[in-house]
């Protein structure tokens, strides 16, 4: 007798993947978003051989437009198919501009072991040579294999299975624009086989302590990016605006221009949790000057801004106490 096969639900959210353009040759300028999930999975209809597919439309956007809200209602919708028994894994089609940053926070706040793996393309699914194709299929392989169990939320593109504390954009056009920096990819889809060679150590997904049960907003951090010259005035701006939170994308090892740490030294004092991060693109954040431990600025470890961003709003959530925020930017 067969093996039964398992149950893969779809949810797509918009982006690249589901995008149209007026030609074959086109592969910007396109509408992204512009097909729906049913047309997506008409398309490969070889995932069927893998698993037993479901589809869901939960947005159809271009992924720069992501918000809170949507990531609130699409990890709310993951944890509730997770919970039931006939679902054994979910895969989400994305736009890549912040597939990285929705990939983090279902991370922090899937609480379930059974895979799920987000997807999306580097060109519209109306281009000649479209990459979207393979990459859902390879996603659907992904989530159906027994491998991806307990690997924590990962990224299926272009061959590679990338998890999602370390996977960033780091192209604007080609195929092979997702990396890990430091570690490389988990694994690889092999001739359609899932390959795991390595592993995510930190907490994630049914390890993590941080549930957004009936949360409907989240907490206002802002991302001020560190350059020379600056002048602190966003830092203050960022205050005067209500953030809870500033994250720095500063030089080399989180450092910040004089004018800059006078301004957000002044935000930490008033009850902003300011987190020094890198604009590198790798490497972690560590203890450096002493003025900015004095200041009671964080360290945002190798979490990129972007993802720093995520997990101090998680963190804000559940306290404004420094040390066990510090704690948990050790352990997520």
């Amino acid at each position: 007798m067969a093996n039964k096969k398992p149950t893969i639900v779809i949810l797509a959210t918009g982006g690249t993947i589901a995008g149209s353009a007026a030609s074959a040759l086109e592969t910007t300028g396109y509408r992204a978003g512009a097909l729906g999930i049913d047309v997506l999975m008409e398309a490969v209809p070889q995932v069927r051989e893998y698993a037993n597919v479901a589809g869901e439309q939960i947005c159809g956007i271009d992924s720069k437009d992501m918000t809170g809200a949507l990531w609130l209602r699409l990890a709310e919708r993951v944890n509730e198919l997770l919970a039931k028994d006939d679902v054994d894994g979910i895969v989400i089609t994305h736009g890549t501009d912040t597939m990285e940053e929705t990939a983090y926070f279902l991370q922090l706040t899937v609480k379930s072991d059974k895979p799920v793996a987000l997807t999306g393309a580097m060109r519209p699914a109306t281009a000649v040579s479209a990459d979207g194709p393979m990459n859902l299929l390879d996603a659907v392989r992904v989530s159906a294999s027994g491998e991806s169990f307990g690997k924590g939320v990962l990224v299926v593109m272009n061959g590679e299975i990338h998890g999602a504390r370390e996977v960033r954009k780091a192209d604007t056009l080609s195929v092979g624009a997702f990396q890990s920096p430091g570690g490389g990819p988990l694994g690889y889809v092999q001739d359609g086989v899932p390959a795991f060679l390595h592993l995510s150590l930190r907490c994630h997904t049914k390890e993590s302590e941080f549930d957004i049960s009936g949360i409907t907003e989240l907490p206002y951090v802002k991302v001020l990016y560190g350059h020379a010259d600056d002048d602190g005035l966003f830092a203050d701006a960022a205050v005067s605006a209500g953030a809870k939170g500033i994250v720095y994308a500063g030089m080399g090892n989180g450092s910040i221009p004089a004018a800059a740490e006078m301004a957000l030294e002044k935000a930490s004092s008033r009850g902003v949790v300011v987190v020094r991060s890198t604009r590198t693109g790798s490497g972690a954040v560590i203890a450096s000057e002493p003025s900015y431990e004095n200041a009671h600025f964080l360290r945002g470890d190798s979490l990129s801004p972007q993802k720093a961003r995520i997990l101090l709003q998680l963190a804000l959530l559940k306290t404004t106490d420094l040390t066990e925020i510090q704690r948990m930017f050790g352990e997520y």
